[in-house]
């Protein structure tokens, strides 16, 4: 386990999480991967009850912004929703053709979020991530966003919850 990470769950923070796909391989970068992971999770969130407060889905990575669970912890939530799409995606294969050993790095980033400042500015990062990478020009162009809900356009592909 590395040294210094620590996490503070029970004081009612939301937590912003950052995942990355193996070795950082674009293993979502397809529409229908992307699509599968935001259906894994509302699932999750309907299983173990948590508020999904912001979300993007990237080809190589994810980041949340969540409460904490009514049952468990925030890595509960990860848990279970990297075991469901490690289920439901395939994990591709090497450059050599060998079958990807997992779908996702073992750990994850997160950093409690106790401010409106914080989760504003979380929030905006997630939601520009597609137009910094160079894969849209405006963040209402990358449909696995909760960016359509903050903008005003609708729920998107999930729902959000307000926090």
């Amino acid at each position: 386990m590395p040294t210094g990470l620590e996490r503070r769950y029970g004081r009612g923070d939301l937590h912003y999480v950052t995942c990355s796909c193996y070795r950082q391989l674009p293993l979502l970068r397809s529409g229908d991967s992307r699509d599968v992971f935001v259906k894994i999770l509302g699932e999750v969130r309907d299983r173990v009850g948590f508020a999904l407060v912001g979300y993007v889905v990237m080809p190589e990575h994810i980041h949340l912004l969540i409460s904490e669970p009514r049952d468990g912890t925030p890595s509960t939530v990860l848990q279970l929703l990297k075991e469901g799409v490690s289920r439901s995606l395939d994990r591709g294969t090497s450059h050599d053709g060998r079958p990807l050993p997992k779908f996702w790095e073992p750990r994850f980033y997160d950093f409690n979020v106790w401010s409106l400042k914080k989760k504003i500015e979380k929030l905006n990062y997630m939601h520009m991530n597609p137009v910094k990478r160079g894969l849209v020009d405006h963040p209402k162009d990358w449909a696995w966003s909760s960016f359509p809900y903050y903008s005003n356009r609708g729920q998107g592909l999930i729902r959000i919850d307000r926090w």
